[in-house]
């Protein structure tokens, strides 16, 4: 039987973080202030679990913040403890946490083994020298290449985050990125436009014009590109784009940058609307159209305000489109008909013709 996966996130802010990334201000991104203590762990979780089906849920409680394995052992292993306790009654599947490439050995390793953890995530962001130093992470390349070894003999499940438009980033390192993480083979990945945040140094490199965030149109061309590499090689992208807080989506604390509520939804719409361009530029004059899409894709196929829909009108001088809603159509899969003619194109077809 499928069962519905969802998280509980547990955000451990700033704590034991070695170093002060200049994007970095977690209170501001997560609203966290506080710190978490065991007490707070098992709440939560009592909180969510009510709400939940637990019979009929994958349900997994997340440790976020960046440096997990940072902060002291001790501290660690009652935040882990406080979880542990519901992984070993059967109420949630396991605990996955994100953290520092710089900070993960064997003896962590072991550690979270311990506790169930099955899932670790790791804060990339890049794999280029240049960027990393300009951003102040502290770690290089190796340090990655170094910890998802070890995370993967230790049998996690391995997580890789970048973000994309840093000081010093360009389209090229960002795809030369994502092709090493690629080569490190890890299970899924996180793709985050940098936003430029309040009380970081970022924001005073942009304000003194010495850095320039991407606008949302590049973030979400170049988002679809990474998409395309790590699907294509068969990684799952589980986020792209930051989680909407509510002083993140009232626009509070973003001072410049890509930020959009649904980026997901926007970069997938756009690898839609290439899928159509595609096919339709193969095809002669037409004034009739017809898509016929699996329910699930209604929405990337038409577009955020129709926005596919008029620019294929005017694109291709079209005057009608129908939208047809087929459950026999596999999602992922698009079936364009111009009168008897039908094509048929998936996203993996899409992919293997884009990455030649």
């Amino acid at each position: 039987m499928f069962k519905k996966h969802y998280i509980i996130p547990i955000f451990v802010p700033h704590k034991g973080c070695p170093h002060d990334c200049i994007f970095c201000n977690q209170k501001k991104i997560t609203g966290q202030i506080e710190e978490v203590t065991a007490k707070d762990v098992k709440a939560k979780i009592e909180d969510y679990l009510s709400m939940m089906h637990e019979g009929s849920s994958q349900i997994e409680v997340a440790f976020y913040g960046g440096s997990f394995t940072a902060i002291p052992l001790e501290y660690q292993e009652q935040l882990l403890d406080a979880a542990f306790m519901y992984v070993k009654a059967g109420r949630i599947a396991g605990i996955r946490v994100s953290t520092r490439p710089d900070c993960i050995d064997e003896r962590i390793s072991e550690n979270l083994r311990k506790y169930g953890v099955r899932t670790v995530e790791l804060g990339v962001q890049s794999m280029d020298e240049e960027v990393l130093k300009l951003c102040n992470r502290g770690h290089s390349p190796e340090d990655v290449i170094n910890s998802v070894g070890i995370l993967k003999e230790f049998g996690f499940s391995v997580g890789v985050q970048m973000m994309i438009g840093l000081p010093g980033d360009t389209e090229e390192k960002a795809v030369k990125t994502a092709e090493a993480l690629i080569a490190l083979r890890p299970d899924i990945a996180r793709i985050y436009p940098a936003l430029t945040i309040k009380s970081t140094y970022m924001e005073e490199m942009f304000l003194k014009g010495e850095y320039q965030p991407l606008t949302l149109d590049e973030a979400v061309e170049l988002s679809k590109k990474l998409l395309i590499l790590f699907e294509s090689n068969g990684i799952n992208v589980i986020r792209i784009g930051l989680q909407p807080t509510e002083n993140i989506n009232s626009g509070k604390d973003i001072v410049a940058g890509p930020f959009h509520p649904s980026m997901r939804h926007l970069v997938e719409s756009l690898i839609y609307r290439d899928m159509l361009v595609y096919l339709l530029e193969k095809e002669g004059e037409k004034k009739e159209i017809t898509l016929v899409i699996n329910p699930k894709n209604v929405s990337e196929l038409v577009g955020l305000k129709k926005s596919n829909i008029d620019y294929i009108k005017s694109k291709f001088f079209i005057d009608k489109i129908r939208i047809s809603q087929d459950k026999s159509v596999e999602a992922g899969t698009l079936m364009l008909n111009i009168g008897e003619k039908s094509i048929i194109m998936s996203k993996k077809d899409y992919y293997s013709i884009s990455t030649k």
